[in-house]
C-alpha cells in the first residue's frame, strides 16, 4: 500500500535535519533552516515536496499545538492582567496599521477597497513565529512577551470579521451586522463555557482520569480537550489557534497543566517543523530574485510602519520607552494568519497575481528576519533609547511625589522590580526598618504597591535617569528582582555607570548566567537552579537525620566550591599586589550565651581574635550603636555584635555565642 504523503513527510524531515544541522554549526536560528528547507525544495524549488495541501494541513496542527502550550503556561488571572493590551494596544495597533497602509496604498494608485484589504494583511503579524521565539527565550513573561501575546491574541479575534467584511470589500456577501452580532454572541458563549469548565469540570475530569494511573488516557484526554476546543470556536468562526489558546487556558487552571505541557511539547515540535517549511515553500523564487529591489523597498516599508505603530501603541499603555521598542522589534513581521485571508481575497480578485506574489515575498521575507531582529534588539532598544529624548523622560502622573521621597533617601535599598521576590524583600525590609525604595516597569504591579503604601515608582530600571533619581550613588544595596536576563544585564551595566560603591545583588534562573553577570558588574549574583540544589540536598540530608552542624558545614563547602570557580571572572585585584578581600564580611551576630570566657569580660581578656579569627566591629546594646570598641569594651547577654572576618571565622564564632 502506497502513501505519497508519507514520502514527502520522509524528504521534508530528513532534509530538514540537514539543513538544520549545517544551521546549527553556522550558528542561525532553527526557524530559518525550516525555512530554508521549503524554500529550496517546495515546488518553487528544486520539486521535491509535491504534497503542499497535505503539508499545510499538518502545519495547522502545528500551530494549535504551539497556542495550546502557550495557554497551558498562562492562566486565566494572568490573561485578565493583560486585558488593557489585548484592548487598547490591540485595537490601536491594528486599526493604526490598517490606517496608513491604506493611505500608503492610496496614494500608490490602488484603490479604496483594495487598500483596505492590504491594510488588513499588513496588520496581522506572526503567532506562530513570535511565540515560539518569546518562549524557547525564556521571555513569555516579560513586559514586552506579555505586550506581544495581548496584540497577538487581539489579532487572532480580529482576523474573522476581517474575513467576514472581505466578500463586501469585493462588493459580494450578505448583512455583515447579523454576521458579527452572531458571532460575537457564539464567542460570549464559547469564553463562558471556558470559563465554567476550567474552574469545575476539567480539574475534576482531569483528577479521575490520574487516579487510573493509566499515561496513555492521561495523553489522550489532553489531546481531545485541545483539539476539541480548537474544532468547536472553528465551526462558530473563529480560529483554530484561538481555540487551542483557550483550550489550554482551561487545563492551565488544575495542578497537571505541568505534566500536560511536557508531555504535549515533543509532538508541538514535530508539527511546528510542518509549518515553518509551509511557509516557505510558498516563496516563488524566481519572482523574488526578479524583482528583489521592490521586495526589499516594500519590506523595508512594513518594518519600519509596524515597528513606529507598535513602539506608538506600547507607549500609550504607559510602558516605557525600552520595552515599547522591543514590542516594536518582536511583532513587526506579516504573519500566517495573513496568508488564510490573502488567500479569500485572491479568490474575491481583491488581489491580483503580482501583488499575491509581492505579498508572499514580503512576508517570508518578514518572518525569516525575526529571529536576527529579536536576537538583537535588546542592543537596538537600548542604543536608540540612550539616542533619544525617551532618555531625559519627566516623570508623569504615576511618579508624583518621587522627588521628595527620593530626596529622603540614604544608605537605602533599591528593590528593582516588585514580583513576588519583590514584594518578599520589601516586607522584610520594611520590618527591620530599613529604607527602601522600589522601581518596576509594570504598571499593575506599580498600583499594587502603591495600594499597599509601598515607595515605589514607575519606570525603566535601566535608564540612568531613573536611578540617579532613587539616588543609587547613596544606596547601601541594590537588588536587581526580574525575570528578564536581557534587562537584568542593562541594569547592572547602568548602575555601575553611575556608581561603584553600591551592592549590587542580581537574581538568575541558571547558573550558568552568572558569569556574565559578575562581568557586567553584580556584587553577588543568586542562581534559583543552584539554590534549589542546595535547599533539595539539604531537605534529603534532615531526612536522614545527618546533624545539622554537618549539613551547614557542606552546604558552606558546596558555596565557597562553586564561589572559587567564579572568582577568575570577577577578581578585580588578581594582578595588583593587593590583598584578597572576597573572603572576609561584616556579619551581624545575636550573643546568647552567658560564658564568662566571651560574656562581661575586657575584650582584650576574651582575645576574640586569637580564639576565633574575627574583629568586633561595632556593639548594638539598649537602642544604642557603640561605634569605637577599644580593648577595655566588653559584650553583654543580648548584644549585636558586628563581626569581621572570613566565612569560616564568623561561623565558628557565631557557634560560641549560642545559647
Amino acid at each position: 500500500m502506497e502513501i505519497p504523503l508519507l514520502q514527502d513527510i520522509v524528504i521534508l524531515l530528513g532534509l530538514s535535519v540537514v539543513v538544520i544541522f549545517l544551521f546549527q554549526k553556522l550558528k542561525l536560528p532553527t526557524i530559518l533552516g525550516f525555512l530554508a528547507t521549503g524554500i529550496a525544495f517546495g515546488p518553487y524549488g528544486f520539486g521535491l515536496i509535491q504534497a503542499s495541501h497535505d503539508i499545510e494541513i499538518l502545519s495547522e496542527i502545528g500551530v494549535i499545538l504551539l497556542l495550546f502550550i502557550i495557554g497551558l503556561e498562562f492562566s486565566l488571572a494572568s490573561l485578565a492582567k493583560i486585558k488593557k493590551v489585548v484592548f487598547i494596544g490591540g485595537a490601536s495597533q491594528v486599526l493604526l496599521t490598517i490606517g496608513a497602509v491604506v493611505a500608503a496604498t492610496m496614494a500608490l494608485g490602488f484603490g479604496l477597497n483594495e487598500s483596505l484589504f492590504i491594510g488588513f494583511l499588513v496588520s496581522l503579524s506572526s503567532t506562530a513565529i513570535v511565540l515560539s521565539l518569546l518562549q524557547s527565550s525564556g521571555m513569555m513573561n516579560s513586559p514586552h512577551g506579555k505586550i506581544a501575546l495581548g496584540i497577538l491574541i487581539f489579532q487572532d479575534i480580529i482576523v474573522v470579521p476581517m474575513m467576514l467584511l472581505t466578500p463586501m470589500l469585493a462588493g459580494e456577501g450578505g448583512n455583515i451586522w447579523v454576521e458579527l452580532g452572531l458571532l460575537i454572541a457564539k464567542a460570549a458563549a464559547v469564553i463562558v463555557a471556558v470559563l465554567i469548565s476550567a474552574r469545575y469540570l476539567v480539574p475534576k475530569l482531569l483528577q479521575a482520569i490520574v487516579k487510573t494511573r493509566s499515561r496513555e488516557l492521561f495523553i489522550i484526554s489532553i489531546v481531545v480537550i485541545c483539539f476539541a476546543v480548537a474544532w468547536i470556536t472553528s465551526s462558530i468562526g473563529l480560529s483554530l489557534a484561538l481555540g487551542a489558546f483557550m483550550a489550554g487556558l482551561t487545563i492551565s487552571e488544575s495542578e497537571y497543566s505541568h505534566q500536560a505541557t511536557g508531555l504535549i511539547i515533543p509532538f508541538r515540535e514535530i508539527f511546528a517543523s510542518f509549518f515553518f517549511v509551509s511557509i516557505g515553500m510558498l516563496l516563488d523564487i524566481s519572482f523574488f530574485v526578479e524583482h528583489i529591489g521592490f521586495v526589499l523597498l516594500i519590506t523595508l516599508a512594513v518594518f519600519v510602519l509596524k515597528f513606529t505603530i507598535i513602539v506608538f501603541s506600547s507607549a500609550i499603555l504607559g510602558f516605557p520607552a525600552r520595552t515599547s521598542l522591543l514590542s516594536g522589534f518582536t511583532l513587526f513581521q506579516v504573519g500566517e494568519f495573513a496568508f488564510i485571508l490573502a488567500a479569500v481575497g485572491v479568490s474575491y480578485d481583491l488581489l491580483t497575481d503580482e501583488p499575491y506574489q509581492y505579498f508572499l515575498a514580503v512576508s517570508v521575507l518578514t518572518m525569516a528576519l525575526t529571529p536576527f531582529v529579536m536576537q538583537a534588539s535588546d542592543k537596538l532598544s537600548t542604543a536608540l533609547v540612550n539616542k533619544s529624548r525617551f532618555k531625559h523622560v519627566k516623570m508623569n502622573g504615576a511618579n508624583a511625589g518621587m522627588e521628595e521621597v527620593s530626596e529622603e533617601l540614604k544608605d537605602h535599598l533599591i528593590i528593582i522590580g516588585y514580583g513576588l521576590n519583590g514584594r518578599h524583600l520589601a516586607e522584610i525590609a520594611r520590618n527591620a526598618e530599613i529604607p527602601y525604595a522600589i522601581i518596576d516597569i509594570n504598571t499593575d504591579n506599580v498600583e499594587l504597591g502603591k495600594s499597599k503604601g509601598e515607595p515605589i515608582f514607575f519606570g525603566d530600571a535601566s535608564n540612568p535617569y531613573m536611578l540617579e533619581h532613587l539616588h543609587v550613588y547613596k544606596a547601601r544595596v541594590a537588588v536587581v528582582a526580574i525575570s528578564d536576563p536581557p534587562a537584568t544585564r542593562k541594569v547592572v551595566s547602568s548602575i555601575r555607570s553611575i556608581c561603584n560603591t553600591v551592592h549590587v545583588i542580581a537574581r538568575t534562573r541558571f547558573f550558568g548566567e552568572t558569569n556574565e553577570y559578575l562581568k557586567l558588574g553584580a556584587s553577588e549574583v543568586i542562581s534559583e537552579e543552584f539554590e534549589t540544589s542546595v535547599e533539595i540536598f539539604t531537605r534529603v540530608l534532615h531526612q536522614y537525620l545527618v546533624p545539622e552542624a554537618d549539613i551547614t558545614n557542606y552546604v558552606q563547602g558546596v558555596r565557597k566550591e562553586n564561589y572559587e570557580m567564579l572568582r577568575p571572572f570577577f577578581n578585580g585585584n588578581a594582578n595588583l599586589g593587593l590583598p584578597d578581600w572576597q573572603d572576609l564580611k561584616v556579619i551581624s551576630i545575636r550573643v546568647e550565651t552567658s560564658n564568662e570566657e566571651i560574656v562581661g569580660v575586657p575584650l582584650s581578656e576574651a582575645k576574640l581574635r586569637n580564639k576565633y579569627g574575627i574583629s568586633v566591629m561595632a556593639i548594638y546594646r539598649n537602642d544604642e550603636v557603640q561605634k569605637v570598641v577599644d580593648p577595655s569594651a566588653h559584650l553583654e547577654k543580648g548584644d549585636l555584635v558586628y563581626v569581621f572576618g572570613s566565612p569560616e571565622s564568623i561561623g565558628k564564632f557565631g557557634q560560641a555565642v549560642k545559647g
